[in-house]
């Protein structure tokens, strides 16, 4: 089995993930075999190793809900709706600034050659 990321996912290597991830979406392919969708309760770290710990996975007879992960290994965390509006925003925001000084400089020709 081979996992890839929805469009709503981006890619982390586990030994970037901090406290900040604590609480969100998480998914992951820690074997051959095995995807894994869960939230992050908590993150461990070694020099080597990534020790996550998922809420809402244990409880079947073959769900684990704590997985030891090297640190280079990719997880995929969703995507934050927060930082993707804030993004919008600021380019929405940085091309109305462009077209409001592209205005600013229309009138002001106008006005130059109408003093001419």
């Amino acid at each position: 089995m081979d996992y890839n990321a929805s469009p709503s996912e981006r890619a982390v290597r586990a030994g970037d993930l901090d406290r900040r991830h604590v609480g969100q979406s998480v998914s992951f392919q820690p074997n051959d075999f095995t995807v894994v969708f869960g939230t992050i309760a908590g993150i461990a770290r070694t020099e080597a190793l990534v020790y996550l710990s998922l809420a809402g996975v244990s409880g079947g007879t073959h769900l684990k809900d704590e997985y030891d992960l090297t640190v280079d290994h990719e997880v995929y965390l969703q995507l934050d709706p927060l930082s993707s509006a804030e993004k919008g925003f600021a380019e929405a925001a940085k091309a109305v600034k462009e077209k409001l000084d592209e205005f600013g400089r229309n009138i002001r020709d106008r006005d130059q050659k109408e003093s001419e």
